[in-house]
């Protein structure tokens, strides 16, 4: 552990960060799109779904990229697409052009998560992997961040400027971060990836390189490496098809990668109660989170919102939506600290249970009784503490559940619900029967506490254990 791999924390965040800047942005503008295009309250909320479909290809698309041109490619790439759509998003004309734009700026974003966190782990000394939970501290910083630019521009704007001033903002901060990551930093190659294609001195090279940067030496050579790997072992092609990879990236999901994690009843039932609550967590999330601007916008009266908003937010509300925000942030280094406490009620598995169940209890509780802007503040600042908890832990603790040899795939299928079931958020959202503003809230609260069940049943505590 050295300057190189504090540096990659940094730029591995730049990732985490964009992500919930953008997710949180796009919720943003939903007052200011429905006042200006005159769509309802419930309707506007497709304009999340298109961002979340982005979402869920990119996040596909650019795990299976970072195994074909390396993970330097699609580190870089993504922040860059992520920017020009979301700065094109400010210039579209009509709704349904900013819906398109902002899938496709879903389809940078998406990446992010997948490639960053990968990335980082790669580089990371195994004594140093409990870093990996203080990574997501980066994403409530991204929401406040994002709050904070809204507070400034929509907030100061008519509802037709202030939107697209906030969006261009968001973009050029993105641009930015590419640029550090692209011009001032060079990142090397990922070994791993090296040694997947068959390129074993670049392998070591880079480690030398690593070395060199944190002022340290190595003593790894190739003739060294050759000497430990078993005569019987075949070597790695020099160079593998871009068709056998995305082969080998699709038999992850097949039924002889995912019967390994059903060997045993204990990591079969474990296995199925993970995958249940990254499902009911990425559905009941957006519900309350995707669409707090526009709670607060009324203030705690709740009412129908099949009208058209009539009003953009006030002040008062962007005020609000940025306290909720810096009060997540602590969440997230409160989470890396909890995970490796030897009490009886925390580690792991009771750290996130514990937080999941505040997280449903405080959700039920914003709906009956945030009646005033106070109250509702009150709420939803417990609410983002807990769940920047619940999230920091859950992304650690989910691949230290898998055995080893098929951790890919049981982490890769718990994402894929996660995002699958977020898509459907926002259609459950503008479509569902009644109060547009209590019913989605009600809905996001059962699904924690459903989570928070399956949380206690899961039979592994991987504390101390087994690390990534």
């Amino acid at each position: 552990m050295g300057k190189y791999n504090w540096q990659l924390f940094i730029l591995c965040g730049f990732g985490w960060f964009a992500d919930n800047l953008w997710m949180q942005g796009v919720s943003l503008t939903l007052p200011s799109l429905s006042a200006e295009f005159g769509i309802s309250e419930k309707s506007v909320r497709y304009t999340t779904s298109a961002m979340f479909l982005g979402l869920c290809f990119g996040s596909f698309f650019w795990g299976i990229g970072s195994d074909i041109w390396g993970r330097r490619v699609a580190f870089n790439v993504t922040l860059l697409i992520t920017a020009v759509f979301g700065i094109s998003a400010a210039f579209a004309s009509s709704w349904g052009g900013i819906c398109v734009l902002y899938a496709a700026m879903g389809f940078g974003v998406g990446g992010n998560l997948p490639v960053d966190g990968a990335l980082f782990l790669e580089f990371l000394p195994d004594a140093s992997s409990s870093l990996l939970t203080l990574l997501s501290v980066w994403w409530p910083i991204g929401q406040l961040c994002s709050s904070l630019f809204a507070w400034f521009f929509i907030a100061n704007w008519p509802a037709d400027k202030g939107w697209r001033h906030f969006v261009v903002a968001i973009g050029i901060l993105t641009f930015i971060m590419f640029g550090i990551r692209y011009l001032a930093f060079y990142l090397f190659e990922s070994p791993k990836f090296l040694l997947s294609r068959g390129r074993q001195a670049e392998a070591v090279a880079v480690v030398h390189g690593i070395a060199y940067r944190n002022n340290r030496k190595t003593w790894l050579t190739e003739e060294i490496l050759d000497a430990v790997v078993d005569d019987s072992t075949p070597r790695l092609p020099r160079r593998l098809s871009t068709t056998n990879l995305i082969n080998a990236k699709l038999a992850s999901f097949s039924g002889e990668r995912i019967r390994p994690l059903f060997k045993s009843h204990k990591l079969g039932l474990a296995t199925s109660l993970i995958w249940f609550c990254w499902a009911t967590i990425g559905m009941g999330y957006p519900l309350f989170n995707a669409f707090l601007p526009q709670y607060f916008s009324h203030g705690g009266n709740h009412r129908s919102s099949d009208d058209s908003l009539a009003s953009e937010l006030t002040s008062e509300a962007y005020r609000n939506y940025a306290i909720t925000s810096i009060v997540g942030v602590p969440g997230s280094l409160l989470a890396a600290y909890a995970v490796d406490m030897k009490s009886p009620l925390l580690g792991r598995r009771g750290t996130l249970a514990i937080s999941t169940f505040v997280s449903a209890v405080f959700l039920f509780l914003f709906v009956r009784f945030g009646t005033t802007p106070g109250s509702q503040l009150f709420f939803s600042c417990v609410e983002a503490f807990a769940q920047n908890i619940m999230y920091g832990v859950l992304y650690a603790f989910t691949p230290e559940i898998f055995p080893a040899p098929v951790r890919g795939a049981g982490t890769g299928v718990a994402s894929f619900l996660n995002r699958a079931t977020g898509l459907v958020a926002p259609i459950l959202a503008a479509t569902i029967p009644g109060d547009g503003t209590t019913t989605p809230v009600y809905l996001s609260a059962a699904l924690i506490l459903a989570a928070f069940v399956g949380m206690c049943l899961i039979p592994i505590e991987t504390r101390g254990r087994q690390r990534l």
